[in-house]
């Protein structure tokens, strides 16, 4: 058996490359949408990619099965479960829990694990050749390393009302029939640390049944389903906006892009053009780059790991948007926005220094110190807005500051003050320079950031307010 784990960073998302030698053919378990990394994969086995199954309709990213079955002919694998509102609305082939298929000389099975959402499906791969037991299960966003699904998601992100008790007693029942696996059955999720698909997903890549029968919270209420369901729905992270879009794509007949995009270089009169127009402009440079000189008018969501969530916060999937980046960069980028479905980028420009030769004016953010912060918490007309998700700050923050998470931040801009000073921050100033640019591009003013935020607060000895 040939095996690999293809792992996006930017999602914390896994997906598998999963082969018979002996045949050569292959699966692949929930691919990204950039899927010429499994076409390689397979050209330097020597495989054919015969096999592609998803373990559920996701939230947090674009699937590309249906671009890999378009180039390879491969047989597409689906959930049919979880009732007529979750069924996919292109052909495929229905699994139902207990239903197998091979690949070459691997079986696959199926297990209905619903919880995280109504149709989810595990995969339990034996493989035939060295033994009839099962050695490997993929469990999607069923069962993570020390954590499971979030139940939460269908109402909060898509709000479907009323499902996330309904999805947490449903996960209950699934966790007991997984415990009734061998110990020894390898576990292989779909997401890592970092993923809001969880609220304490661990960091290695997988696991076995029997490490998370110990180790994992969820297996310690065995038989307490009320205060299983408690401390599930309690504390998970905002779910992105962008997490309704993927649910509504990954269902529907969509256009499909097989490969990636190259965007096109604009000059300077376009962008100026296109900021008249109210087109939205990010710079993905690192956030002191930004804040020491930027285009008036863009924000900056820089192109690290989390570019892709930040982006599907705050960037219209119906609206062309440019980018400033170096060119070096542009291909990670675009596949980054791709595994999200964002494809509507008017083009890009290769930094600011083009904007400046040409006459181009830059803005500076406005920076503080620890010291100047600590001055500046002592005075009455000042407003202090902390930007971490609500978790985050009931667990732990500054006195004297409000909580205002940087996702909402643009639907909440009545809460704050133009009469007074606002300062921003966050936990080391990520964040903060997303709100910061997004605030001057809607006219406030007098803003300040204290991008050493929460981080350096504790880390110089000062005291946080807890409230958990």
């Amino acid at each position: 058996m040939y095996f690999q784990r293809v792992y996006d960073q930017g999602l914390a998302q896994a997906s598998y490359f999963i082969g018979c030698q002996q045949l050569g053919v292959a699966l692949v378990i929930d691919p990204k949408r950039d899927v010429d990394t499994y076409l390689e994969i397979a050209r330097q086995n020597s495989m054919q990619i015969t096999h592609v199954a998803e373990t559920h309709i996701h939230a947090d990213f674009l699937s590309g099965a249906r671009e890999l079955t378009a180039l390879t002919g491969a047989k597409l694998y689906l959930s049919d479960e979880g009732g007529p509102d979750w069924q996919y609305e292109f052909d495929h082939v229905g699994l139902k829990d207990g239903d197998e298929f091979r690949v070459g000389n691997l079986k696959i099975e199926v297990m209905h694990t619903p919880g995280h959402t109504p149709e989810s499906i595990s995969f339990l791969l034996t493989d035939l050749p060295a033994s009839e037991e099962p050695v490997m299960i993929f469990t999607g966003d069923f069962v993570f390393v020390g954590d499971i699904g979030r139940p939460d998601l269908l109402e909060k992100a898509a709000g479907m009302v009323g499902t996330q008790e309904v999805g947490a007693r449903q996960m209950y029942q699934s966790l007991k029939r997984f415990a009734q696996l061998p110990d020894h059955v390898q576990v292989w999720p779909g997401h890592g640390a970092g993923s809001a698909c969880g609220k304490a997903l661990g960091a290695v890549p997988s696991s076995t049944v029997g490490y998370e029968k110990i180790r994992n919270w969820a297996f310690q209420y065995e038989n307490d389903e009320d205060g299983f369901v408690r401390y599930l729905l309690e504390g998970q992270p905002e779910p992105p906006k962008y997490f309704a879009m993927m649910k509504k794509l990954n269902k529907l007949d969509r256009p499909l892009l097989t490969e990636v995009p190259k965007p096109e270089k604009l000059s300077i009169p376009q962008l100026k053009d296109a900021l008249k127009k109210g087109i939205t402009v990010v710079d993905t440079r690192s956030k002191t780059e930004f804040a020491d000189g930027f285009i008036p008018g863009t924000i900056n969501i820089q192109g690290n790991n989390s570019f892709s969530t930040w982006m599907g916060w705050f960037v219209s999937y119906e609206k062309p948007f440019i980018l400033i980046a170096e060119e070096s960069q542009l291909d990670d980028l675009t596949r980054k926005l791709m595994r999200i479905g964002l494809d509507n980028i008017m083009g890009y420009v290769d930094g600011v220094q083009d904007w400046v030769a040409e006459g181009g004016k830059l803005s500076k953010s406005k920076t503080i110190s620890i010291d100047e912060f600590k001055k500046i918490l002592s005075t009455n007309h000042t407003q202090i807005i902390d930007l971490r998700g609500a978790t985050e700050y009931t667990a732990g923050h500054i006195k004297g500051t409000e909580n205002l998470f940087i996702g909402t931040l643009t639907d909440n801009l009545d809460k704050i003050r133009k009469d007074q000073q606002v300062i921003l921050l966050c936990l080391s100033g990520d964040r903060t320079t997303i709100g910061h640019s997004l605030l001057v591009r809607h006219g406030f003013q007098n803003v300040k950031s204290f991008s050493g935020g929460v981080r350096e607060w504790v880390t110089e000895g000062n005291d946080l307010i807890n409230l958990s």
